[in-house]
């Protein structure tokens, strides 16, 4: 008797589109409650929008979303933009990013080798990381391996980790877990940032695998 096939088996059949994954990972600890988690939540759904207008992007492009406060919670697997509905979040509790951030890049893992498994092409994968807080309330030996896996990645090409500080971030903690630069963001501009993310998405996926991509202006945030 066969084995039934796997989800991914089918969905890989149905759409054999190279991927462009991107994780969401994001900061919903006590002190984003309030105005910062209502635009945090508007800014997803401008993303789904600006997404879904561009038909090849919208079956290229894969989000998934992380949260992290006093635990980590994967939101949203995988799926790619025409599938995604964004979840309205909360803010409370403490700020676990250490503990998000190798959680994210597990699942890129995981997702490039089914990838691999499916014939399916990928392009590089993206990590996006939005915080106004540091590491709060985990050991630093797990904030020290997630900074390490990340600079590794980076020099690897296997994955791109972008961080966001939003008002009240400690920049310079940012700077030291990730490789390049975090950006300020301007206010509360998620909806101009998440409108910049769509538009670099929908460049990458438009390229060849392993193309150079010049991304939009950042006139949502300052390095």
């Amino acid at each position: 008797m066969s084995e039934e096939p796997k989800l991914e088996e089918i969905e890989f059949a149905e759409n054999p589109e190279p991927r462009c994954p991107c994780v969401l990972l994001l900061d919903t600890s006590g002190s984003m409650s309030g105005s910062a988690i209502n635009a945090l939540n508007e800014g997803l759904q401008t993303f789904k929008n600006a997404l879904t207008e561009d038909g090849l992007a919208s079956r290229r492009v894969e989000i998934a979303i992380v949260t992290f406060d006093s635990k980590v919670n994967v939101v949203q697997d995988f799926v790619t933009a025409d599938q995604f509905e964004p979840t309205t979040l909360s803010a409370g509790g403490a700020t676990a990013m250490g503990t998000g951030i190798v959680t994210g890049l597990d699942m890129v893992q995981n997702r490039k080798t089914q990838y691999r498994e499916n014939g399916i092409t990928y392009y590089r994968p993206w990590i996006f990381m939005i915080t106004d807080g540091e590491p709060q309330g985990e050991a630093n030996d797990i904030i020290d391996q997630a900074s390490q896996r990340i600079k590794t990645e980076e020099e690897n090409k296997s994955a791109a980790f972008f961080a966001v500080g939003v008002e009240g971030a400690n920049m310079e903690k940012l700077q030291s877990i990730a490789a390049r630069a975090p950006v300020k963001l301007n206010g509360l501009n998620f909806g101009e940032m998440f409108v910049w993310l769509s538009a670099s998405m929908q460049r990458v996926s438009h390229s060849k695998v392993d193309e150079q991509v010049d991304l939009p202006p950042l006139g949502w945030g300052t390095v």
